[in-house]
């Protein structure tokens, strides 16, 4: 009796347990193209408002001599290296996109 139970619960639900958690596994690894159009608007954002931060330091330290910038470092190369790598990026996924 206890071979009808045992037989089935091997052959059918261990490996449907397993197949069910490798699916749940790959899909939550991944994020969705939803995902990565709103972290390219995101990134559009953050560039965008960069650039403004840039204008209105501009504007305030050019009214006022005495005026210091919050940020530690204008216009870093540094950061500007890491913001090319980033488009350069997007670019090729765009372009393998297509």
């Amino acid at each position: 009796m206890e071979e009808i139970i045992i037989i089935p619960a091997i052959f059918i639900g261990l490996p449907w347990l397993i197949l069910h958690y490798i699916t749940k596994w790959k899909t939550s690894a991944t994020i969705t193209t939803d995902d990565e159009v709103l972290l390219e608007e995101l990134y559009n954002l953050a560039k965008r408002l960069d650039d403004r931060m840039d204008t209105v330091e501009r504007l305030v330290a050019s009214d006022n001599p005495e005026f210091r910038p919050a940020r530690l470092v204008h216009d870093s190369e540094q950061d500007n290296q890491q913001l090319r790598e980033l488009e350069q990026l997007l670019a090729e996924k765009k372009g393998a996109a297509k």
